[in-house]
């Protein structure tokens, strides 16, 4: 049925098609695995006969575009992203906890009931994980909108769905992790302020009994209604950072840009107050800090020996270079390693690259075709003169 000519534009045209679908299946799916598997859990002295670490996984800023400011095909993308290295990592790392720190959603702030529910559906269907691995979600300023746009009906519409508190302690094999609304640490004495601020006083006292109820009768005595909880130092867990001037000190290649590094942070916006900083340092004496909200990657020490790691948003939206990070806890240590996903430039590269390559494929082809016909007719030429 078809000539020579025909069954190589048909073999032609197949190549193209099935090499098309191989770029695109290695950029949507495959690029995340040889990334991931360049990640592992921090390991850990041994000691003794104490439990195995716990393995967390901890990311932040997903910032899920909402109705208002998310165009399609931006939505499509970035969440396509975040969904495929979710995915991948929970198939290849296993993490028994996953924290989220905040900043779930973009439009959490306005965003109407109907919409609501929508980013909520999408957010369940990307972040999906295994029944025995724990997902925690921490609030963000875009998920209740900053102090002045946080009312009671959006922090309680977030707590429902996730399950969380503005001020809890939870405790996984030996590991206190303390959940803080830091949006609300605002130091106005707003009712939602006041009251996560009496919950966090009253959590402290709980572990400062926990730690220290056997040292005196007086102690036992004053602590013997509170809660006990396992005696370590806990770890933070929140949104906003703690007070830092700016980012003139975080290095790494996920650090912020030179001409953001610099930039003064202002208190109760980019950072929380330095009053607020010091209440949570003082209360609680944690051995280590997570948090999020500047998008960019940072370690600070706090009063010289209270570690803090920023950790830079998931989405291709909000930098090039996404991550999260990997930790190992046990009840009187911790290791932590950080996880670099595929840059968006470098996926973008493929694409560009073998579409240039594909038409340059296209256009040889056509070409020696062309001369081959060109040929032929010649040939077919002199002999008819013949």
């Amino acid at each position: 049925m078809f000539g020579p000519s025909g069954r190589c534009k048909c073999g032609l045209a197949l190549s193209l098609v099935l090499s098309a679908c191989c770029v695109f299946l290695f950029c949507e799916y495959g690029v995340y695995f040889p990334a991931i598997l360049r990640c592992s859990w921090p390991e850990m002295e041994p000691s003794g006969d104490a439990p195995r670490p716990l393995r967390a996984l901890f990311l932040s800023d997903p910032h899920l575009l909402g109705a208002v400011r998310g165009h399609w095909f931006d939505k499509l993308r970035r969440e396509w992203q975040m969904e495929r290295a979710f995915q991948t990592a929970m198939w290849l790392l296993r993490p028994e906890m996953v924290f989220i720190l905040g900043d779930v959603f973009d439009e959490g702030k306005w965003s109407s009931p109907k919409d609501w529910e929508d980013d909520v559906r999408r957010f369940k269907q990307i972040f999906r994980h295994p029944s025995d691995t724990e997902l925690v979600v921490l609030i963000g300023n875009h998920d209740i909108g900053f102090h002045h746009e946080m009312t009671r009906y959006k922090l309680e519409r977030f707590e429902k769905v996730f399950n969380v508190t503005s001020a809890r302690i939870l405790t996984k094999r030996g590991v206190n992790f303390l959940l803080v609304n830091s949006v609300a640490l605002h130091g106005d004495h707003c009712p939602i302020c006041q009251s996560v601020e009496n919950e966090l006083y009253s959590l402290s006292q709980a572990l400062n009994c926990s730690t220290q109820s056997h040292h005196s009768g007086s102690m036992r005595h004053r602590c013997k209604d509170m809660q006990t909880y396992i005696s370590t130092p806990p770890i933070i867990l929140q949104h906003y950072p703690l007070y830092r001037a700016s980012d003139a000190e975080c290095t790494g290649v996920d650090a912020a840009p030179p001409n953001e590094r610099y930039q003064h942070f202002h208190e109760r916006y980019d950072v929380l107050s330095q009053e607020a900083s010091k209440m949570l340092l003082w209360w609680f004496q944690p051995r280590l800090i997570l948090s999020g909200h500047t998008h960019s990657g940072c370690e600070v020490l706090h009063e010289n020996r209270i570690p803090e790691i920023s950790v830079p948003s998931f989405s291709w939206r909000n930098r090039n270079n996404p991550s999260f990070i990997l930790g190992s806890f046990s009840q009187s240590d911790y290791a932590l390693s950080k996880c670099f996903l595929p840059e968006e430039s470098s996926v973008i590269a493929v694409y560009c690259g073998s579409a240039m390559a594909l038409a340059l494929i296209t256009l040889g082809h056509l070409s020696l075709f062309r001369g081959a016909l060109h040929t032929a007719n010649v040939l077919l030429g002199k002999q008819k003169s013949l």
